[in-house]
């Protein structure tokens, strides 16, 4: 559009007028329409948080600080891990629930964020955050006190059978991965037995070394050590194939429990209404950064498998294992006490 300017005076204000006008119109749109470009284009211009609803140290953690601190070189901005634990994970999660959607706080989950809806009364809704990533599998195996009297998983089920309400398995907290998982496996392998909730590894690993717990399924970065030792016992693996490291342990499957494929894994999830461009930079960013060779090797020594995935993929997997968790709950009769 060219505009005009006439050097009469009595004709010069109308057409100021009416190009001061036309001015107005075009920038107050062009304002409008490319605002969340703009904010989309410069973020990240300020230090990102994410939310973890454990202590440090823990599966979430691990897996949050390898990611982050290759992303923060990436995005040229610094980003804090916050640890929030409490309420299997709940209070961390409403707290980055209630964020402003703005792209600067994220929240890290383990599958308890879907085990939760089934089994508590939130103080948020899940709909108030939105699938990002799936950063990582987690799978477990089932490690055994030296004492019992079986070395396969066949003859840890003909045992349980021959002694009901013998055997103990134990997790971090009701509505943890680990429960659900001995809790299927109970139900799968029709053995009686009873779940001991603990409010950290620290003390299931002590009591499962003293013989006071039967067994837990557990990530192998500690108790495996001390299978080395001849302290524990290893029985089976919950993946698909055998772990890479630990070829001579069975699958589930390979051990005699057809379908037995299960574990944990870690993802990343942001308040709805986070800008998608936002959104999928991070999906994108980070698929790639658990499959550098470093940070794959970081996540093999720690028990992790690197995975990536885009948003869509992510809220799948939530969507499935939200499913199967809830069956496992209703068979089993698990209910917050």
């Amino acid at each position: 559009m060219a505009f005009h300017f006439s050097r009469s005076g009595s004709k010069r204000p109308v057409r100021r007028a009416l190009l001061t006008t036309l001015l107005s119109v075009i920038f107050a749109g062009t304002a409008w329409q490319s605002h969340p470009v703009q904010a989309a284009d410069a973020w990240p211009n300020k230090q990102i948080k994410v939310i973890v609803p454990y202590t440090p140290g823990g599966a979430t953690d691990t897996v949050t600080r390898i990611v982050m601190e290759k992303l923060s070189s990436r995005l040229g901005q610094a980003i804090i891990i916050e640890n929030r634990p409490g309420a299997n994970s709940t209070l961390g999660s409403a707290i980055a629930a209630k964020a402003e959607p703005d792209g600067y706080t994220f929240l890290s989950i383990l599958p308890a964020y879907v085990i939760n809806t089934h089994l508590y009364e939130l103080t948020f809704s899940p709909k108030q955050l939105e699938p990002v990533v799936h950063m990582a599998d987690l799978p477990l195996f089932l490690f055994v006190s030296k004492d019992l009297p079986v070395k396969t998983l066949a003859e840890l089920i003909e045992y349980g059978r021959a002694h009901p309400d013998t055997l103990t398995y134990a997790s971090s907290g009701t509505g943890s991965s680990a429960h659900l998982t001995g809790a299927d496996f109970a139900l799968q392998s029709k053995v009686k037995m009873t779940h001991v909730a603990y409010k950290g590894s620290a003390p299931i690993l002590t009591d499962l070394l003293a013989g006071r717990v039967s067994m837990v399924f557990d990530p192998i970065l500690v108790p495996m050590q001390y299978v080395k030792q001849d302290k524990l016992k290893v029985l089976a693996f919950t993946g698909k194939k055998r772990w890479p490291t630990e070829p001579d342990v069975p699958t589930m499957e390979e051990a005699g429990i057809p379908g037995f494929v299960t574990g944990s894994w870690a993802g990343l999830l942001a308040p709805t209404g986070t800008p998608q461009p936002i959104i999928a930079r991070m999906a994108k960013e980070i698929s790639e950064i658990v499959h550098e060779p470093d940070v794959t090797q970081k996540f093999l020594d720690a028990g992790f498998l690197p995975t990536g995935s885009t948003p869509a993929a992510f809220a799948e997997l939530m969507r499935t294992d939200s499913e199967r968790y809830a069956k496992i709950i209703k068979e089993a009769h698990i209910t917050v006490n």
